[in-house]
């Protein structure tokens, strides 16, 4: 009986579809789809190799980077010293479990603790970060390449006190400067171009990559255990930036960058052990970091690795957060000009800023502020307090200050808009300004001049200016923390960089500690 034409379509389609499926199933068995995907393993990613090259044979011979360096050690922990004052930082630290004490363990500045290298560096890292003092790099991501200072002091200190006890050499603090310049030069460099906050990934993992290659290079690893050891960081699920963000902002992240601290030297101690590496860690398609976490965009670079970075790093001399910080410095000129004017910040009608995108992304804030990390993550908070009073000081984001409902009322008649030519020099590399504008008017219409600022003074184009500040900010974190001659014996080091280079890790750190 011969074929309707609509049963003819339909043998002719079953046709057409065997055929098609018999295709794609030729194609798959070519490309080897049918037998399972390939497990040929490649050779590391890029990245990582450059990483670990750096670490391993980069020659740093530039004596303003280990100038900077000094001044970064020592800032850095006046900076660990100062939080031990406040009680919240002080309940996260000490050993998991009281009383333990590790035989050849890592001392913590400031304390009496003796921990083994993962703890203190958790220790150390959060508390160089507690009071967001310490040195600053502001670029597409932002962050504070001292933060890894927990890590590479835990790691020294614990190896040069294990090598004396077997009677072998301990390391120098030159070892520490070095490592500190190349985890600045890491950091750093990955952050010109590779924004994390803009795929809502918080900078530690910058501190915790860093520290992992750095730290590496101080156990003693090979080139290719450092790579082992920098995938591992990347393999890691990465902290999310909501807790410095409002409505969430909260302590962790004064101990976040201890944690990424802590988590890099148990990783790289990991591979010392003998546990590998992921070579496409980065690259892998569908699992791989770029993926998964990076919205599917490879890692750019503007520059090689060398000492830009901590050449070219930001030290904190007012304690805020760092975009703000040319805000806090025109806010005091404007409390000596309205004290000038015999007028103080109960006659101020409304008060404006001019800033740059980033400060508006992160650190401008309506509402309740409910701690200590909400207010120093707040601009409007920062200019209002040395408006009240011409300075500002880490104890004026405690509750108690707080209290002052003078701020909060200085908030409400704030305005804060973006000045396009901040942003644009913000990310320029032969400028990295951090500019700021703040104007005031008073309740007679008195229009106060606008203060406007670009660099500010921890900027490496006022070096000179700031060298003073660091010295006077290190001796007020001693007082009272060490008596007259401990204090000394520290503060000669800022100009006495022969004698500090040279000095044994362990007897660094004896410094610091206490009883």
């Amino acid at each position: 009986m011969p074929l309707t034409l609509t049963a003819r379509a339909l043998r002719a389609g079953c046709s057409f579809r065997a055929a098609r499926i018999s295709g794609i199933r030729a194609m798959a068995v070519a490309a080897g789809i049918g037998k399972g995907e390939s497990n040929v393993r490649p050779p590391p990613d890029q990245v990582m190799q450059d990483m670990a090259d750096y670490v391993h044979s980069y020659d740093i011979q530039s004596s303003t980077a280990y100038n900077t360096a000094r001044l970064c050690l020592l800032d850095s922990l006046g900076c660990a010293i100062e939080a031990l004052r406040f009680p919240a930082v002080r309940s996260v630290c000490g050993p998991v479990v009281d009383g333990t004490i590790v035989p050849n363990g890592a001392h913590v500045p400031g304390t009496n603790y003796v921990l083994d290298p993962i703890r203190a560096a958790f220790n150390n890292g959060a508390l160089i970060r507690w009071l967001d003092f310490n040195d600053t790099w502001l670029a597409a991501e932002w962050g504070h390449p001292s933060d890894n200072l927990g890590a590479i002091l835990a790691v020294a200190d614990w190896v040069s006190r294990t090598n004396v006890a077997k009677g072998q050499a301990p390391l120098t603090v030159k070892d520490v400067l070095t490592a500190a310049i190349k985890a600045h030069e890491i950091q750093g460099n990955m952050a010109i171009e590779n924004s994390f906050n803009r795929v809502g990934l918080d900078h530690v993992v910058l501190v915790k990559v860093a520290s992992a290659a750095v730290v590496s290079k101080l156990l003693g690893l090979t080139r290719e255990q450092t790579i082992d050891s920098i995938s591992q960081a990347f393999v890691d699920g990465q902290s999310l930036r909501t807790y410095r963000h409002a409505p969430n902002a909260g302590s962790r992240k004064s101990w976040a960058a201890g944690d990424a601290c802590a988590r890099a030297v148990h990783l790289a101690l990991l591979v010392q052990r003998g546990e590998g590496g992921y070579n496409s860690v980065l690259t892998a398609k569908t699992w791989g970091f770029y993926d998964v976490l990076f919205k599917g965009r490879e890692f750019q670079f503007q520059r090689p690795y060398s000492s830009y970075v901590m050449e070219n790093v930001l030290f904190k001399l007012v304690p805020a957060e760092f975009h703000a910080q040319t805000a806090v410095e025109a806010a005091v000129q404007l409390h000596h000009k309205l004290r000038d004017m015999g007028k103080t910040s109960d006659d101020i009608r409304s008060i404006k800023i001019r800033t740059q995108e980033a400060a508006i992304r992160i650190i401008s804030k309506q509402g309740t502020l409910n701690n200590y990390a909400d207010r120093d993550h707040c601009i409007q908070y920062m200019v209002a307090v040395p408006l009240i009073k011409g300075s500002l000081e880490p104890s004026d984001y405690t509750d108690e200050f707080a209290a002052d409902s003078r701020i909060d009322a200085l908030r409400e008649i704030t305005t804060v808009e973006e000045e396009p030519r901040y942003s644009k020099e913000y990310l320029e590399p032969e400028k990295r300004s951090i500019g700021n504008a703040v104007s005031v008017e008073l309740k007679d219409g008195t229009k106060l001049d606008e203060v406007a600022i670009d660099y500010p003074v921890g900027h490496a184009r006022r070096r000179d200016e700031a060298v003073p500040l660091i010295a006077s900010k290190l001796q007020k974190h001693l007082t009272g923390m060490f008596n007259d001659a401990e204090k000394e014996q520290i503060l000669s080091l800022l100009t006495d960089h022969e004698r500090l280079i040279s000095m044994p890790v362990h007897e660094f750190t004896d410094l610091w500690t206490r009883a």
